[in-house]
């Protein structure tokens, strides 16, 4: 179709909808469309997602086993009891547990925080671990972004004494483990609204209920939580919509004005001014990877042990050694990645419908980051596996594409696996790596079942046809009420048919280009990264079918109004 996608996906127009909406809320016809699109047609609903309020965020106590949860922790609190916290190695589970903590210890409660080592402890949580802490005299276990698999762990921890509080977001298998409370939005009984928050989001709500049944200042607590839980809700790639829009919306805001020293650290080593704001991809291409990078390669207790500090002479030199590994992890992802497409086209796999690649050279902690890479160039799912060369064992990290969940694929067919759950679009498990040809055989067997053959077309996806003069500087002032943009409230993408370039102007890497792009009347300033010399080859005064994205850019001090090209062809 273009020169960039194979494929434009082109969303259709409601006029009768739109039309409603746009008079009982005074917004402009693009605006309208997007909400209509987007499934939001109710103008209540409209004015909810595009003014999103505190008020707006759901009653903690309708989590699954929320009272139960809060018995427990209360109890400890009021008995003197340590508290275990056990959370997660990525970017979720340590913002999971800093919020567990640091709630807790404002509680004056004892708390000892743990997140597992990637290499030496694994996924989850270890029989090690469990042991540990029933020898440091805790007797609460209390689980954040982890333990809705952990079956064996939480009887051992009662067997050892102690209670056990688990509170998770990944998918629930038949029967929960033997836990005094479960809190998991997923589970089959939940009657909470929104079943789609990360292991921070989870966190936040359990400890927003204890902060109201202890009758703090809950606009305080927001302050103080909210810029947490957007790093991990946003990291975890949670879709934006409902209760997360709600914690990215005003978690960005937290995050602004953060008093965490070791957020203000990592940001500034990002080259970040948080007082121009913070947006969504500031935090899902610069802090995001900085706390991930700790878990990765080294140990995510360093990640963990930033976002506790309030000292920022402590916190800057942690922020500094996880620099250094952020570094070091894009260095060594770049190597495996060249690897990874050079073993996926000799192993003939590039057009098969799973691609399962794995090998004794490569890192656990990177494996994640490639089958993300290998899923978005093949247009396939994807799992990338680290061999361990002693058991022959693949642990493995899977990404998706649309149309394929890999948790319900793990759980369907476990006489494939050792182990595994995670999200439908990405997820974790463990194989017998002398089975991986058999594998890659089910797996194609079982994806060719699901997937539409389209889904693997590299495709744009467009929100609908707009004229050339519909998405103005105004009309794109008020489409920022539709901020923050990620997984599943993407960044509008429009179609407008037949205008002129009138100029193209290649920038100092030819490779990108200005535009003055015909506009009715009138013009408006374009840019296009990645294929000007593609564009140039068409030439200027030729009619084009653009696909495009409205901002405003600003440098210099200076805000300009831009389309931003994703893609064209000659018009018809």
């Amino acid at each position: 179709m273009g020169v960039v996608y194979e494929r434009w996906s082109v969303g259709t127009r409601n006029p009768l909808l739109e039309s409603k909406l746009q008079a009982e809320l005074g917004i402009p016809a693009v605006v309208a469309g997007l909400l209509v699109n987007r499934g939001i047609t109710d103008a209540g609903a409209a004015d909810k997602f595009l003014n999103p309020r505190l008020e707006h965020f759901h009653r903690p106590e309708l989590l699954p086993d929320y009272a139960p949860a809060v018995r427990e922790i209360r109890a400890a609190q009021a008995n003197g009891d340590t508290i275990f916290v056990h959370g997660d190695y990525d970017a979720d589970g340590v913002t999971s547990a800093a919020i567990l903590v640091r709630f807790l210890r404002v509680m004056k409660c004892e708390v000892i925080p743990h997140v597992p080592h990637r290499v030496r402890e694994g996924y989850g949580i270890h029989e090690s671990v469990v042991a540990a802490a029933a020898a440091s005299g805790a007797k609460l276990f209390l689980t954040c972004d982890c333990g809705v698999a952990a079956h064996e762990q939480v009887k051992q921890a009662n067997a050892a004494g102690m209670r056990v509080v688990v509170t998770d977001h990944h998918s629930v298998g038949v029967d929960l483990p033997e836990a005094a409370a479960v809190i998991n939005p997923h589970r089959s009984d939940s009657t909470y609204p929104f079943s789609e928050l990360s292991g921070a989001g989870v966190a936040f709500k359990l400890c927003e209920g204890l902060a109201r049944e202890n009758g703090l200042k809950i606009e305080e607590f927001y302050r103080r939580y909210l810029d947490l839980a957007v790093l991990g809700t946003i990291a975890d790639m949670m879709p934006l919509v409902d209760e997360n829009r709600l914690i990215a919306h005003f978690g960005l805001q937290a995050l602004k004005d953060t008093r965490k020293a070791g957020i203000q650290a990592i940001m500034k080593n990002a080259r970040m001014n948080p007082v121009d704001g913070v947006t969504s991809r500031d935090v899902g291409w610069r802090i995001g990877p900085r706390l991930n990078a700790a878990g990765r390669i080294q140990d995510a207790a360093l990640a963990l042990r930033l976002l506790l500090s309030n000292d920022p002479a402590e916190a800057q030199p942690i922020a500094d050694e996880i620099e250094a590994v952020n570094q070091e992890r894009r260095d060594e992802q770049d190597r495996l990645a060249e690897e990874a497409i050079a073993a996926v086209i000799e192993s003939g796999q590039a057009d098969r419908n799973v691609i399962i690649i794995a090998s004794e050279n490569w890192h656990p902690g990177i494996i994640g980051i490639v089958a993300g890479k290998i899923a978005e160039r093949f247009r396939r799912p994807t799992f990338v596996g680290a061999i361990d060369p002693v058991t022959g064992v693949v642990k493995a990290s899977g990404r998706s594409i649309r149309g394929f969940d890999l948790a319900s694929t793990i759980r369907e067919n476990p006489e494939l696996f050792l182990g595994g759950g995670g999200h439908a679009m990405a997820a974790g498990c463990s194989f017998d790596g002398a089975q991986i040809e058999e594998l890659r055989l089910q797996l194609h067997a079982f994806a060719g079942a699901q997937i539409d053959p389209v889904d693997f077309i590299p495709s744009a996806d467009v929100d609908f046809e707009v004229s050339a003069t519909e998405v103005s500087a105004d009309a794109t002032e008020s489409l920022s009420k539709m901020e923050p943009y990620g997984n599943g409230n993407r960044q509008p993408t429009f179609l407008v048919r037949g205008v002129e370039l009138r100029q193209l102007m290649p920038m100092r890497d030819p490779k990108h280009a200005k535009l003055t792009i015909a506009a009715g009347n009138g013009s408006v300033g374009g840019i296009l990264f990645g294929a000007a010399d593609k564009l140039a080859a068409v030439g200027a005064g030729k009619k084009l079918d653009l696909l495009f994205r409205p901002e405003f850019n600003i440098w210099q001090n200076r805000r300009e109004f831009r389309w931003n090209v994703v893609d064209f062809q000659e018009a018809t």
